[in-house]
């Protein structure tokens, strides 16, 4: 994660004192593009290793990432994440009351043990079921948390992000972003599950031992997000960078999804969870609208670091327009499904048509009203088919 925030020597050790680390070098990670971070060398490491992640959080408030705190405590031991070190100070509180935050400027610092394992530059379809399996875990374990709200961060205010950007955009471009945006909100949102997500699980905050053949995850990063959420909004954002191959910008940063290890990913989650009927419905939908949120994200990292005067090196921006043209590309699926009709018929040798309808759930509701209904099949066709 880019550095923004520049520390002393003497700043990182008095920091890593309060959580009782012996503080010896501070390396910066420039990865990311919201936080301030390095890697802690320890006076017990060894050859250059380290041992700890210090991070300054730049945007979000010391409140915030006490929740994460708790989120991560209540994962440790069941999914591979680091909780933040304790603040050893005498005024710390007791076992029950617990400080994990230091504040630098009215900014949240922690401290957290390394995770073995490196970032996964691309991705197999066994990983993508695991991954898709941790998710579910994920949003299981964290039913436990209740009030739900009350640990969750609020959702950033995307909207208002949307109607700043679109004024500057292509008409073509404004107007994928507001079908996408509309069919969203058409969606039985109120049907849909929720609960505490982590909504950023992409591949660069995960961690594998990359053994090939044997890749086996060994960490989950940047609770930093997590948010109340419809559970198949996360698995949107998740399948949105697992199953799709980036490429280069030698490459021509090519957007390359994988239908394959989509279906890999929902395996292994409905291996933890099993998706409702409208879940699975409202998923190709979902995979637009997650791809619009990350395509805003980067607009908005943009037009932060213009008005706040970043630049630098170590300032890493992501390119936008890759989250564009994988927002296209659901929508162009999307688009697809909308020209399809369901046919309910009789499945006897006569094939009696019994009606035709827009949408599964209409045929499934006109069968059910049937006196033998396992007499007839509900077969999808395109209207080109149907003509």
């Amino acid at each position: 994660m880019s550095v923004y925030t520049q520390l002393t020597d003497d700043q990182f050790a008095a920091f890593c004192q309060s959580f009782g680390v012996s503080f010896v070098r501070a390396i910066p990670i420039t990865q990311g593009i919201k936080n301030s971070n390095w890697f802690i060398q320890t006076t017990d490491d060894v050859d250059g290793a380290y041992s700890y992640v210090l991070t300054l959080f730049e945007e979000r408030p010391p409140a915030d990432i006490e929740k994460m705190a708790v989120i991560l405590n209540q994962l440790d031991g069941k999914l591979p994440v680091a909780a933040p070190l304790a603040v050893t100070d005498s005024d710390a509180g007791t076992n029950s009351n617990k400080r994990y935050v230091i504040h630098y400027e009215n900014k949240a610092i922690t401290l957290v043990p390394c995770l073995a394992g490196s970032h996964p530059e691309q991705t197999t379809q066994a990983m993508c079921h695991d991954i898709g399996a941790a998710l579910a875990m994920l949003h299981e374990t964290l039913q436990a948390l209740q009030p739900a709200e009350q640990y969750g961060v609020p959702l950033y205010p995307w909207a208002d992000v949307r109607d700043r950007e679109m004024q500057f955009m292509p008409g073509d471009e404004a107007k994928l972003m507001s079908d996408i945006w509309r069919s969203y909100t058409e969606l039985p949102l109120t049907t849909l599950p929720n609960g505490l997500c982590h909504l950023d699980m992409f591949a660069d905050n995960t961690l594998w031992n990359l053994q090939k053949g044997e890749e086996r995850l060994t960490g989950l990063l940047d609770f930093t997000e997590v948010s109340v959420e419809h559970y198949v909004m996360d698995i949107a954002i998740t399948i949105n960078d697992f199953c799709t191959t980036w490429g280069m910008a030698e490459q021509g940063e090519s957007v390359n999804f994988d239908r394959s290890k989509m279906a890999a990913f929902l395996q292994g989650y409905e291996s933890k969870r099993s998706l409702g009927i409208d879940e699975k419905r409202a998923l190709p939908v979902m995979l637009a609208k997650a791809a619009v949120i990350f395509w805003l994200l980067r607009l908005n990292v943009i037009h932060y670091n213009r008005t706040e005067g970043r630049t630098g090196d170590n300032i890493m921006v992501k390119n936008p327009d890759l989250m564009k043209r994988l927002a296209a590309y659901h929508w162009a699926h999307v688009e697809k499904s909308q020209n399809t009709v369901f046919v309910l018929s009789r499945t006897t040798s006569d094939n009696q048509i019994v009606g035709v309808f827009s949408s599964i759930r209409q045929a499934e509701q006109a069968r059910e009203k049937l006196s033998n209904s396992s007499e007839f099949a509900i077969k999808e066709y395109t209207l080109d088919q149907l003509s």
